[in-house]
């Protein structure tokens, strides 16, 4: 279910809780992290890590520990980037080199309504609108779950890449179903706050910090796919290194790959002003 949503490069491997699936032991340092948590809460955090490894030894990574870091996110094998996701009766993880993509945010949720006023505390009012106008035309789904996911997913991906904390308000997801499909489609993450710099030459990495990142680009917007199925609404966001996502339409298709963006040059010169764009058939 996850990996329809993300490019060819991410391993996901899931886990449907009907399907007998037992966990396997943790590393002593994980087991410790849960030691006091419930049943349920061991059983997910041990499924999903087992789901993360299957995904390491997909990409030929040894298995290790996956440790919470700061906020909870996990902290992965240099070399990797990826995201991870559980709820009742499912767990997945999704894995990508990290020269492949710069960030991975994956989510998965309950399709049923969102509990009495958690909407009002996470979406917008614009969004809050987009979703009415959506469950007119598309009874069927939980939007205001969707949207929650949604946002969840933004939020995965947006960390690793920066390490601070996003807010629900500061990003405004606009959501949309594909053309005579009604339980799957994309959406767009506008982020409201200066994004992350991606697709530069980090360097001078130290103890404290990652180093400078030369060169990057600075993300406006993340672009992320949806389905329903199996009673679960999913959503997932790929972060490339280079190119950008559109804002307001889905780019043009070229070469079997949609373009969201042009990137050009300007110059002024002999009382002239000049632009120029290129557009490569490959990213």
């Amino acid at each position: 279910m996850i990996e329809e949503l993300l490019p060819d490069e991410v391993v996901a491997v899931e886990v449907h809780g009907d399907d007998g699936s037992e966990p396997a032991p943790l590393y002593p340092e994980e087991a410790e992290v849960v030691a006091q948590a419930v049943h349920k809460r061991r059983r997910e955090f041990a499924l999903v890590r087992a789901c993360a490894r299957r995904a390491m030894e997909k990409l030929g990574v040894p298995a290790q520990p996956l440790l919470p870091g700061e906020r909870g996110a996990p902290g992965w094998p240099p070399g990797l980037a990826g995201s991870m996701t559980h709820c009742d009766g499912y767990c997945a993880a999704a894995l990508v080199r990290a020269t492949d993509l710069a960030s991975v945010g994956i989510d998965a949720e309950p399709h049923r309504p969102l509990p009495d006023g958690v909407l009002d505390a996470v979406a917008l009012p614009a969004e809050a609108a987009r979703l009415r106008r959506l469950a007119v035309r598309h009874p069927e789904v939980h939007w205001d779950r969707l949207l929650f996911s949604a946002k969840e997913s933004v939020y995965k991906a947006w960390f690793p890449l920066t390490g601070l904390w996003l807010e629900f308000a500061e990003a405004d997801i606009e959501v949309f179903a594909d053309p005579d499909e009604r339980l799957h489609g994309g959406f767009r993450a506008q982020l409201l706050v200066p994004g992350p710099l991606v697709g530069g030459r980090r360097l001078g990495p130290g103890r404290r910090c990652s180093g400078v990142l030369l060169g990057g680009r600075r993300l406006g917007c993340f672009e992320g796919r949806w389905t329903v199925r199996r009673g679960l609404v999913a959503t997932a966001i790929a972060v490339p290194h280079s190119r950008c996502p559109g804002r307001r339409c889905s780019g043009v298709l070229l070469g079997g790959r949609r373009l969201g963006c042009f990137e050009g040059r300007w110059t002024v010169r002999r009382g002239l002003v000049a632009t120029a764009i290129a557009v490569p058939h490959t990213r």
